[in-house]
């Protein structure tokens, strides 16, 4: 069915007062516990991300900075978060729920899916199929970006074995690289995976119409307040784009507001690309050694930036 734009806004507006009402979510005491729909939210991804920065709660929630400071310090008033200081760095600090926190989102998780349950538990299964797909129409239609926008985005189910594959099929047709390098990068992935702290680590997955382009990650290193920029991979239909330079500068802003110290890299001297990019984001050559780990001679290089 087609609507013009007059139409649809007067349409999104409407359903817009339907839901809120609905929900009760202008109400001051949201679905009569003690937390409105904001400080509901915030309790949430707290829950859910085993301990995040302020920066990233913010850039979660979309909340203004300085609202969520004010919730963030009545939950510690209340005594449902403590504020922990990273082992690597003092400066960063991630939030946290304790004990009587978990209680309380459990209970408000409860409420929740209990008053959901109240608004669709008498319709049928072929309604509550039709809904279902419905919101899922909704979400794709006012989430997705727009055609041909680059984003960048979180690691999810599957992408450690898409970074796995393109990695392995990329270097073995430009450079000759044989399985053992698709070994080493299986078990880089593995290992990020198995020992994954969302405070301090980071998997970004360029894609574009739903098609990866390209991935980094930043991990802990070897010593207290060092990153690790691991697996940096642009598709060649992304070349151009600037997408490597988006890619590693994120990668160095996270770094910074998770508190370390440096960053510290390992490539080859024959991916001149790559070096340029991190030459031109302030990184330094400090050692260079040949060798054959994955059955080639190379040159492998330490590079590292000073945050």
């Amino acid at each position: 069915m087609s609507m013009n734009l007059p139409d649809a806004i007067a349409a999104t507006r409407r359903f817009n007062r339907f839901y809120t009402r609905r929900i009760g979510a202008l109400d001051e005491a949201h679905l009569g516990e003690p937390f409105g729909l904001a400080e509901g939210r915030v309790l949430y991804e707290i829950a859910q991300g085993q301990g995040l920065t302020p920066k990233a709660l913010a850039a979660e929630t979309g909340l203004d900075a300085g609202y969520l400071s004010r919730i963030l310090k009545r939950f510690e008033r209340e005594g449902l978060t403590d504020r922990v200081r990273a082992a690597r760095d003092g400066r960063s600090v991630t939030i946290r729920l304790n004990p009587k926190g978990r209680a309380a989102y459990h209970d408000l998780r409860q409420v929740a899916e209990g008053a959901v349950e109240g608004m669709i538990g008498h319709l049928s299964e072929g309604q509550r199929g039709d809904l279902t797909a419905a919101l899922s129409t909704v979400e794709s239609l006012l989430g997705a970006p727009p055609a041909g926008e680059v984003i960048l985005r979180p690691h999810r189910v599957g992408d450690m074995g898409w970074v796995t594959e393109r990695h392995a099929v990329f270097y073995a047709r430009e450079y000759g690289w044989d399985e053992r390098f698709e070994a080493l990068v299986a078990r880089i992935c593995a290992d990020f995976i198995e020992a994954f702290d969302p405070a301090l680590e980071r998997c970004w997955i360029a894609e574009r119409d739903g098609a990866p382009l390209g991935s980094i990650f930043l991990v802990k290193g070897d010593k207290p307040g060092q990153a690790k920029l691991r697996l940096l991979l642009l598709e060649p239909s992304a070349r151009g784009l600037g997408l490597g330079k988006r890619l590693v500068a994120e990668c160095v802003a996270f770094a910074r507001a998770a508190g370390y110290a440096e960053i510290t890299l390992w490539t080859q001297s024959i991916l001149t690309a790559a070096r340029g990019i991190y030459a031109a984001q302030g990184f330094e050559l400090v050692a260079s050694e040949p060798h054959m780990q994955i059955g080639v001679p190379l040159v492998g290089e330490t590079w590292r930036l000073a945050l």
